[in-house]
């Protein structure tokens, strides 16, 4: 079973993408923009392959461990970023909040160029199991690609 980020939509400050798990539409996810060179809190991460882990000692576990109770086992963590470590999967609607990390979404809207999530708990809870069941099941890697179709520019239409 494949786990898979695909970038779709790009806005000013913002990218729209796509996560699948074993090739079925999970959720939309909110990330920061495509930068050649990733920046730390302010960039998503490269194209590429990673190892996806649960994170039990960062602090974003006591918080999501509070806020769910029943189903938190550790934080998503995508490993495998060179130079980089605490890329995960968490709440949020506003790219402002992603701190280069993918977040989870419901449904989008577009406001002033830039993209946002909402409904991000219920993405939440809808995708953090599945992505725990393919981790123990030892589907651990994460496949990102930009296949960006439409990009947003400051008093622009719609651009293929």
């Amino acid at each position: 079973m494949e786990t898979k980020i695909i970038r779709v939509a790009q806005g000013k400050d913002s990218t729209l993408s796509h996560l699948y798990i074993g090739g079925l539409f999970c959720c939309y996810l909110l990330e920061d923009t495509i930068r050649k060179k990733k920046i730390p809190g302010l960039t998503c991460i490269p194209e590429g392959e990673y190892g996806l882990s649960l994170n039990h000692w960062a602090g974003m576990n006591a918080k999501y461990a509070l806020r769910y109770p029943k189903m938190h086992e550790g934080m998503v963590e995508i490993t495998e970023i060179p130079n980089f470590q605490l890329v995960f999967f968490h709440t949020g609607n506003y790219h402002t909040q992603t701190a280069g990390c993918p977040l989870t979404g419901s449904y989008w809207q577009r406001l002033d160029g830039d993209y946002q999530v909402m409904g991000s708990r219920a993405a939440y809870q809808y995708a953090y199991p599945m992505l725990v069941k393919e981790i123990r099941r030892g589907n651990d890697r994460l496949t990102v690609v930009n296949e960006v179709v439409f990009k947003w520019g400051m008093g622009e239409a719609w651009q293929p």
